[in-house]
């Protein structure tokens, strides 16, 4: 049982249980027909870490001392309302090589069953839709995917490999080209999967997607657990990556809750912010 959480904004002040936090806001319902609710989660430290890089490896992971238990059931309660789930290629390659947990689907069979129950009871299929965005195509699909591919799509630019998504269709995966060149665009990604239905996309694939769908003003909410603790480090990624949003895209913070430090974790905001 975790501990409650504090409501810094809006006002009144008070406490309010961390269990069933996001799943109120009811963010399956917001998105409309062609038009879905697109929305992203971050988790970062103070001076604005959401992963280190290895020097040596090259390779990129969110440092343990950034993960908690608090942080991680508000992250599923909003895969729980998603039509849909937006990763990438390099997730995929890490998940193979076992770089990184697998967060594609609810567990039945663990502590969050409740969130399994309650897509059910809200009329949600048993696991959200997944688009895998991908340039280059190349990456490898783990088996339970295989199982379910008919809510699989993998997204690419016009310009990708016409080889390898020849090779994809023929595995039985639909291909969505959503970009004018080897890049999915944010705008057209949207608007496909707005067109198959979709009204609440969750955005699970780091900053280069959130740039996308920034650049093309695609995102509707953000959420971003900030943890109390400063981690340092020359070769890091940061919440946003790529060039300069002209204009700037200025955001309203809508909720705002603190736990505080324990024992076992640093205290940590989660801040919520509407585009």
């Amino acid at each position: 049982m975790t501990n409650p959480l504090l409501q810094l904004y809006p006002h009144p002040h008070q406490e309010v249980p961390l269990q069933g936090l996001y799943l109120q806001q009811k963010i399956h319902r917001l998105g409309q027909s062609g038009k879905p609710f697109v929305y992203a989660n971050f988790l970062s430290s103070l001076d604005g870490r959401i992963a280190l890089t290895n020097p040596l490896s090259g390779q990129s992971v969110t440092p343990k001392t950034l993960t908690t238990p608090s942080d991680f059931r508000l992250f599923l309660e909003l895969h729980a309302q998603a039509d849909c789930l937006i990763t990438h290629g390099g997730y995929m390659r890490a998940l193979s090589e076992k770089r990184l947990g697998n967060i594609l689907s609810l567990n039945a069979h663990s502590e969050h069953t409740d969130l399994v129950s309650w897509r059910q009871q809200n009329n949600l299929s048993t696991q959200p839709a997944l688009v895998i965005v991908s340039a280059s195509l190349d990456f490898p699909i783990p088996k339970e995917l295989e199982s379910r591919k008919e809510s699989v799509f993998i997204a690419t630019g016009k310009n990708a490999p016409p080889e390898r998504i020849n090779a994809w269709q023929k595995k039985g995966f639909q291909v969505l080209i959503a970009g004018a060149n080897k890049l999915v665009q944010g705008k057209p990604l949207t608007q496909q999967l707005g067109q198959r239905g979709f009204k609440s996309i969750y955005l699970i694939a780091g900053p280069m997607i959130l740039h996308t769908m920034l650049e093309d003003r695609q995102l509707s909410r953000l959420y971003h657990t900030q943890s109390e603790q400063l981690l340092g480090g020359n070769d890091f990624h940061t919440l946003l990556s790529g060039k300069a949003l002209s204009p700037p895209l200025n955001l309203k913070l809508s909720t705002l809750y603190y736990e505080p430090a324990s024992n076992q974790a640093p205290g940590q905001l989660f801040f919520q912010y509407d585009v």
